[in-house]
């Protein structure tokens, strides 16, 4: 199993609550009709970035290996129903089957960098038009952190066919920086840290 700091459910500083929250509004208001999925996937590609470019994660979450993707699982059940804790964010709407991330108040930038700013900007520009089904693909290509959490645990092939759907194995996120000494120290004091 891949080793991570223990960060239990829900335990978000104020801080990182508004940070997701405001990375919430951002997308979802560069990004008409947001699906549930899509800002999933763009949460996770924020950290991501993020953390190959400076070592630095954006939101610091913690991801699982699902059939989709990467998944934050304490985003996903809030994004499940009606928000509890990013009420004041953002709203959840169901069309068609279909549920929609909407903002409920305009974006905030207080808790960003200019170099955040750059990378939702990056984000929300490159992926407005892709897919939900692309963004599963990208986050599920050969040595991505999903991609090697799924084959060393040995469920790869069952999370492709639906065999399963979702598990408790932890993403490590390190792995993005494991060739570059300078920035994996970086994540590893920022992630022990917070």
């Amino acid at each position: 199993m891949n080793q991570t700091p223990n960060r239990k459910y829900f335990q978000l500083t104020n801080g990182q609550l508004e940070k997701v929250g405001n990375a919430m509004i951002y997308l979802s208001e560069k990004i008409q009709d947001i699906s549930k999925t899509k800002l999933l996937k763009l949460l996770y590609l924020l950290d991501e970035f993020s953390i190959k470019k400076s070592g630095i994660p954006f939101l610091n979450l913690q991801y699982k290996v699902w059939r989709l993707g990467p998944v934050s699982e304490s985003i996903f059940i809030e994004l499940s129903d009606k928000p509890f804790r990013f009420n004041k964010f953002i709203s959840v709407k169901t069309d068609n089957g279909k549920a929609c991330i909407y903002p409920n108040t305009c974006f905030c930038d207080d808790e960003f960098s200019d170099n955040d700013m750059e990378l939702l900007e990056y984000v929300s520009t490159t992926f407005k038009n892709t897919k939900t089904k692309e963004l599963i693909s990208y986050t599920h290509r050969l040595h991505s952190p999903w991609r090697n959490a799924a084959e060393a645990n040995g469920i790869y092939d069952k999370l492709e066919t639906g065999e399963i759907t979702n598990t408790d194995i932890i993403i490590n996120m390190i792995e993005l920086v494991n060739h570059d000494e300078r920035k994996k120290n970086i994540y590893e004091q920022y992630v022990l840290e917070n």
